[in-house]
């Protein structure tokens, strides 16, 4: 938001040393900034509360009753594109299963605090999560953002009302966020609010990264509006808000970031989420733990169609999982029911029809909740079913569920039941250059227009 308001509200030098000198710089990056043309930004939101923070700031967050975390519940990769004609923002969810270098296995937003914790301050935090990433990814991170909940608040607060729409209404206790069906406007609290709520959510944190990608977008078309770009006023409130709430590496520069991108605008923003596998429950140390799945064989294709390139050989294989090593099973065996959840009429009727047409037993088709992300839902031990069924939905999510038989719900991404053995007949020949290489396939990706309703 910074780098489009320093480069489009006029009295640069001036906006932009009345920045900087509020910023806080720490030593984040494992191998400092590489300078490239591109640039990752890793953008971290955690719990922490500032030292300074008063008993009433606290109350006005709505979390008094914790004493708050260095758990980085937001992550979300900004990757900028050398001509800065487009952004695209990939979230990581919290509860990705990961290794974290030298404490083994955990949920990724571990990291941050595992490197605090352990002598290494907020810089420790952040190398060892920023070292995380980019071994998940294989992306190199250039530079990182933190932010608070306080911060956070400020910010909203100089911004000021903020506009979102909702398909449904929703009353979370958990969040202390009520608001109807439609258009709202929200202050600071209720933003704060908006942006936590998980529960009552039909894909829980993963609808989370929906809402704060989506929020993101709206927020940036507000601050591109006349209201905040010509009011020299609030123009300044809203630099000094987020100058005082971020914490950055020290080699970010601003300004050659913010000329990167000045023709960037809000219909060129697009948010995505790293690919996974399903939401199971496992077993650590005799404790069920809720965790997401990433899927470690898609993430090299997918990185590679965020950044427009070819997809490298895989060095070493993935990382076995029960739903890897499960054998498929004959598509005669597998019964498969179709709900639809899509913003499209009779989807859930052709998709079964499809299936029955290529071996599948079916369901009855029906509708569910709207949601975005396709995705098969499957019985725990039934792994070689929706691998079968996976097959005829590149892209879709899987996720251990209580069904009965393998189900598909259908979401507003457009993805359909199609043959896997036509769409190898009919892919594109490699690019030339790497003979090891294929070419990557569109990451699933959204831009939110103005008006867009969410979940």
């Amino acid at each position: 938001m910074v780098l489009i308001l320093l480069v489009t509200g006029g009295y640069v030098v001036y906006n932009y040393q009345r920045f900087v000198n509020g910023i806080t710089h720490i030593d984040a990056l494992p191998g400092g900034s590489t300078n490239n043309k591109d640039q990752n930004i890793l953008l971290v939101g955690d719990d922490h509360r500032p030292d300074n923070a008063t008993p009433e700031q606290l109350a006005q967050l709505g979390t008094q009753d914790d004493g708050g975390g260095t758990s980085t519940d937001t992550m979300i990769i900004v990757h900028l594109p050398a001509d800065g004609s487009s952004a695209t923002m990939i979230s990581l969810p919290r509860d990705s299963w990961v290794d974290i270098p030298g404490f083994g296995k955990d949920k990724l937003n571990a990291a941050f605090t595992y490197g605090s914790e352990n002598g290494g301050g907020d810089a420790g935090g952040a190398k060892l999560l920023v070292t995380t990433i980019q071994n998940l990814t294989g992306l190199t991170i250039d530079h990182f953002v933190r932010v608070s909940l306080l911060g956070f608040y400020n910010v909203v607060n100089a911004l000021g009302p903020v506009q979102v729409c909702l398909n449904e209404a929703v009353n979370d206790p958990f969040s202390a966020i009520n608001l109807p069906a439609g258009v709202s406007s929200l202050d600071a609290s209720q933003a704060l609010s908006f942006v936590r709520q998980r529960h009552g959510l039909p894909n829980g944190d993963l609808d989370r990264e929906v809402r704060q990608q989506y929020f993101l977008s709206v927020e940036a078309r507000q601050i591109l509006s006349a209201g905040t770009l010509l009011n020299p006023a609030k123009l300044a409130s809203v630099l000094d808000a987020i100058s005082s709430s971020i914490e950055t590496d020290s080699g970010l520069n601003i300004i050659d970031l913010a000329t990167q991108m000045r023709n960037l605008s809000p219909d060129k923003i697009r948010s995505t989420t790293i690919p996974i596998v399903g939401t199971p429950t496992i077993t650590v140390d005799g404790n069920d733990v809720s965790i997401v799945q990433v899927d470690t064989a898609a993430m090299p294709g997918f990185i590679a169609s965020v950044l427009g390139t070819s997809t490298p050989a895989p060095s070493a294989p993935p990382s076995p999982s029960v739903y890897d090593s499960a054998t498929v099973s004959p598509v005669g065996e597998v019964t498969v029911t179709v709900l639809n959840g899509s913003d499209s009429d009779g989807v859930a009727a052709s998709n079964t029809d499809t299936l029955g047409g290529f071996g599948f037993k079916t369901g009855t088709p029906g509708s569910t909740d709207t949601q975005t992300t396709t995705t098969i839902q499957y019985p725990a031990g039934n792994e070689g079913h929706a691998k079968a069924v996976a097959a005829y939905f590149p892209g879709a999510a899987l996720e251990v569920a209580s069904v009965s038989d393998v189900t598909v719900i259908l979401g507003t991404d457009g993805i359909q039941a199609t043959d896997p053995n036509a769409a190898a007949t009919d892919a594109p020949a490699p690019a030339t250059g790497d003979p090891t290489a294929t070419p990557a396939p569109a990451a699933p990706t959204t831009s939110y227009a103005k008006g867009a309703c969410i979940n």
